[in-house]
């Protein structure tokens, strides 16, 4: 059983940064691929970012050169840098933990990004 506990959304001006976090409890973690999720009204859930546990990382078109993933093993906390926010990324961003070896996905509760105009 994986937990996983999001911080650090929150208003930002556009142009703007924010970073979130999001600690995962449980489990191996070295087997876990974590990753960033978001969801806007309306739309569906799209994967936002993702990194493995030897570092490989992958993000959607939409974020590539504004948004960095990165994770800290003792930690067990991954981030998620952002910046040059747009108001099209307002949207409720959710963590997400792929375990390689039970093949389970889990998801944290969600935290909520607005970046105005």
């Amino acid at each position: 059983q994986v937990e996983l506990v999001e911080s650090g959304g929150g208003l930002v001006q556009a142009g703007g940064s924010l970073r979130l976090a999001c600690v995962a409890s449980g489990g191996v973690y070295a087997n876990q691929v974590l990753g960033w999720y978001r969801q806007a009204p309306g739309k569906e859930r799209e994967l936002v970012a993702r990194i493995t546990s030897g570092g490989s990382t992958s993000y959607a078109d939409s974020v590539k050169g504004r948004f960095t993933i990165t994770r800290d093993h003792l930690k067990r906390t991954v981030y998620l840098q952002m910046n040059s926010l747009k108001p099209e990324d307002t949207a409720v961003y959710v963590c997400n933990a792929w375990v390689m070896t039970s093949r389970l996905d889990y998801w944290g509760q969600g935290t909520q990004v607005t970046v105005s105009a």
